[in-house]
């Protein structure tokens, strides 16, 4: 019985065979269609070579491509652990032909494949074609020996293939595989094609014509095929299961579950341990290709599948976090064919644990809400939807444990509000979602690539250059010249001018002609390798073909090569202080600081930023070499190099070493980069982190300074601390013990203020200061500019001056009213202060205040109208006469 792996480099090895370039699957975040949140099939890698915008050295090619189907169009989530066949991960096997082999090729080689390679009996397998598609009809007779009756005609579109409304388009062929007459269902097409009976094994997509609005469709020039196998589902067949979650690598991770979690996996936990281990493979993978669990986009996705298993092993009884320790039997079953597994091993098993802690922590607070929310229900009664749904979008409890906790108690949830609350949230997340991908895919930069080519970059070693202006384009439109004021993109063949990425700023500068001048401000990369300069033309003219002189801001550059020597340092550092979970997760690199994002699920205290500083700058004064190394991913990655999974990379890699490391005997930083950096470690010249804080769950920035960026802010800082020094007339280093004289002084006076008013408040209060109204007597005074942390002292001193009465204090610190009402003890049994007090804050338009019956405090932004508080003090009280 072939295992999964076996079955994988088995599909791959026999296509390289067939002169068939073996491409390494994309990430799970598409570079290339920004309509798309997960990589949703095989093809997507390669949908611009198909539109014919991308040009690739081979026009075969074969991959084992990951693939998520969780959110989006794709969404199988709700169904997994359920049924045989519904994953949220999976991989996809497909071969492809780029204008090479068309049908008959296609056919013959996945006959090969399935009967001669995989050895699957004829008679088991049957196959469709598109109604109209008799050419594949008859390639099938004459390939396979089909008779008529296992050759199916669809005629919808489940055998016709869209790219999109325009596009690439074709009809399909899919063959499907017989589990035999004791299984229930019937042939595709049928009444009974849902059953389980006939599995679709392989889908062939012939892509031959181009769908026109409206509808019309052209013959394509180079036909193409497109094919998709499910590895799971064909591993199923191969080791003589009915359902995917039966096969070796399923089960591995089954027995996984079952082990950590003491349960039987085929008990009555049996569709908890199969949501926990597909689950367990898309969060890895996701993880692994550079996304964390967030509110939104694709990092919720995430988040709600690592809950939905962890709400399983929830149910299976879990008291502590677990499900981070299935992730070395994943490994164990997927590592070699995916590496980046290893790679992101600590950053895996840190967001695994951390979210399950938190998920815990939310049950518990979800369950204390749902309790409170519950004895406000009648007998029988619902819990509104959109509680319910608070309960799951903001404490992440999901629905059907609230219906479980609800139904104890005899109470149901309302379905219908969850629905539209839930529909609610979709609507605005879709309007706010921006898509993904790379955003520079405008049809113009496509066409000038295929043109022109890439644009030759020689800013690693030059500032300056000559080139030729290869295009200007002023807003939307190409033109052959612009004048002096235009602003303008310009596209050069060669350039030292970086283009934007990898969190290092674009270069300014100035391009100069013949005749005209354009000052640079922004400089951007598009489809990888064109360079794009953003600018305005300050003198003359320039056009398309003329030779000009391309010089970048040395200064500006040299700032931002200390700040991206300086990040790549400091991520080692971190590595080295917090642990090798810490991944790069943003960066950015200007000319005046530096700004990294980091995975750490905690604050950064400030001795260990202190002790990261000083790594730092050791790095720096030890002023070795900054190497640069051209190799292939693996290699570079062989070597030690951290690479960015998410990122994509090309055939060749800049593997940039800095810093050096006795005891390993190598250098200290090893990273795959694409930017320009120093010479030396020490051209940095000083480094100093200025701020740490959160920006996500387990997201952390850093801000620094690093070379003249880092002189300026010491100069500055030096600066304010001189004129503070003049103010207090010390010198700086007296500055601290001035600082504290003085706060000892401010302390000493505050005190003497505070008696002082005290007694100027109730010191004078002679009997004559005292009105009545009937038999209460009372005492009213502004006191100016005090502060309402006095009030209460103060009116308490008034108050014992009367034998039955009420004193009022109003004060107008800060710009605002403030009163406070004190009530004879007596009086506070039938007059409370808290109703006089809140008659005073109405009048200076505040809204209430609060205490207790013989003392209570308020306010309100009308300082001015303090005698209105009191007049309608008084008039409340005529009125108890």
């Amino acid at each position: 019985m072939p295992s999964t792996n076996k079955i994988r480099s088995t599909f791959l090895d026999y296509f390289s065979k067939n002169n068939h370039q073996i491409v390494p699957s994309s990430s799970l975040v598409p570079q290339n269609d920004p309509t798309l949140l997960f990589t949703n099939a095989g093809m997507v890698q390669f949908k611009n070579v198909f539109t014919g915008q991308e040009q690739r050295p081979y026009s075969r090619a074969t991959t084992a491509q990951k693939v998520v189907r969780a959110g989006g169009k794709h969404n199988d989530l709700d169904n997994v652990g359920y049924t045989a066949r519904h994953h949220t991960f999976f991989e996809m096997l497909g071969n492809f032909s780029f204008g090479d082999y068309f049908k008959e090729g296609a056919i013959d080689l996945a006959w090969n494949l399935i009967t001669k390679e995989f050895g699957l009996a004829k008679e088991k397998l049957l196959v469709t074609v598109y109604a109209e598609d008799e050419e594949a009809a008859a390639l099938w007779k004459k390939i396979a020996g089909f008779s008529d009756d296992r050759i199916i005609r669809i005629n919808t579109s489940d055998n016709f293939w869209r790219m999109g409304d325009t596009g690439p388009c074709g009809p399909c062929s899919e063959i499907f595989y017989d589990h035999g007459e004791d299984v229930f269902g019937g042939p595709p097409g049928s009444p009974d094609e849902d059953g389980d009976r006939f599995v679709e094994i392989w889908n062939l997509v012939f892509m031959q014509y181009f769908e026109n609005p409206p509808g019309t469709r052209s013959p394509l020039p180079r036909p193409s095929i497109d094919t998709g196998m499910g590895l799971e589902r064909f591993a199923a067949i191969m080791q003589g299961k009915r359902d995917n979650f039966d096969i070796d690598t399923f089960q591995a991770l089954i027995r996984a579950s079952a082990e950590v979690t003491k349960t039987d996996p085929f008990g009555p936990y049996k569709v908890s341990h199969r949501v926990v281990a597909d689950h367990l493979r898309s969060a890895a993978f996701l993880i692994a290709d550079g996304i964390l669990p967030s509110k939104d986009g694709r990092g919720y996705v995430l988040r709600r599948i690592m809950r939905r298993a962890m709400r399983h092993l929830h149910i299976i009884g879990t008291q502590e976090p677990v499900f981070y320790k299935l992730l070395p039997a994943l490994i164990t079953e997927m590592g070699t064919a995916y590496p980046e597994l290893h790679q992101a091993e600590a950053l895996i098993t840190e967001t695994l644990k951390g979210e399950e802690e938190r998920f815990k922590t939310m049950l518990d607070r979800g369950l204390s809400l749902l309790t409170e929310e519950t004895k406000k229900l009648s007998s029988n009664g619902k819990l509104p939807g959109d509680i319910a749904f608070k309960l799951y979008d903001t404490y992440g409890f999901p629905l059907d444990l609230t219906a479980d906790a609800l139904r104890e108690k005899g109470f149901s949830v309302d379905q219908e509000g969850f629905d539209n609350a839930m529909n609610e949230q979709r609507a605005r997340a879709r309007a706010a979602w921006v898509g993904s991908g790379d955003n520079a895919t405008e049809t113009v930069w496509f066409e000038f690539k295929d043109q022109l080519g890439a644009t030759e970059f020689l800013g690693y070693k030059n500032e300056n250059a000559d080139a030729e202006i290869q295009a200007i384009i002023v807003g939307n439109q190409t033109v052959q010249s612009a004048d002096e004021g235009a602003e303008v993109a310009i596209l050069l063949n060669q350039t030292p001018f970086y283009g934007e990425s990898g969190g290092q700023a674009g270069d300014t500068g100035y391009i100069t002609g013949k005749n005209g001048q354009i000052s640079i401000t922004n400089t951007q990369k598009k489809l990888g390798d064109l360079i794009i300069h953003y600018g305005k033309i300050t003198k003359g003219s320039l056009q398309v073909g003329e030779s000009v002189t391309a010089s970048i801001d040395h200064e500006a550059r040299q700032a931002i090569k200390a700040h991206h020597s300086a990040t790549h340092l400091l991520h080692q550092a971190l590595r080295n202080q917090l642990g090798e979970h810490v991944t790069q997760k943003g960066s950015l690199n200007s000319t005046d600081r530096l700004r990294f994002d980091i995975s750490h699920s905690k604050p950064i205290t400030a001795e260990e930023l202190t002790a990261v500083e000083a790594a730092v700058n050791a790095e720096i004064r030890k002023n070795v070499p900054v190497i640069t190394r051209i190799m292939t991913p693996d290699e570079a990655i062989e070597m030690g190099a951290m690479a960015l999974f998410g990122e994509k990379y090309g055939e060749e890699v800049r593997v940039v070493s800095m810093g050096s490391d006795q005891d390993r005997q190598k250098a200290w930083s090893i990273e795959l980069c694409g930017g320009t950096h120093v010479s030396r470690t020490g051209d940095i010249g000083l480094f100093h982190i200025i701020s740490e804080s959160g920006v996500a769950a387990g997201i952390r920035r850093i801000e620094a300074v690093a070379g003249i960026a880092a002189e300026t802010y010491f100069k500055q800082a030096e600066r304010n601390l001189n004129e503070i020094a003049n103010i207090l007339n010390t010198s700086q280093p007296q500055l601290i013990e001035r600082l504290q004289q003085l706060l000892e002084e401010r302390k000493t006076l505050k005190q003497q203020i505070s008696k002082l008013q005290h007694q100027i408040a109730i010191g004078g209060s002679e009997q004559s200061d005292v009105e009545k109204i009937g038999n209460i007597q009372y005492i009213m005074r502004n006191i100016g500019d005090v502060s309402p942390k006095e009030l209460k002292s103060l009116a308490e001193g008034l108050v014992k001056k009367l034998e039955h009465g009420i004193a009022v204090v109003f004060s107008s610190f800060g710009e605002k009213a403030s009163f406070v009402v004190a009530v004879t003890p007596e009086l506070s049994k039938t007059l409370s202060a808290v109703d006089l007090v809140k008659i005073a804050s109405t009048a200076v338009g505040g809204k209430g205040g609060g205490g207790r019956p013989d003392m209570a405090q308020a306010g309100g932004p009308d300082v001015q109208q303090y005698q209105l508080a009191f007049d309608a003090i008084k008039k409340h009280l005529e009125t108890l006469i």
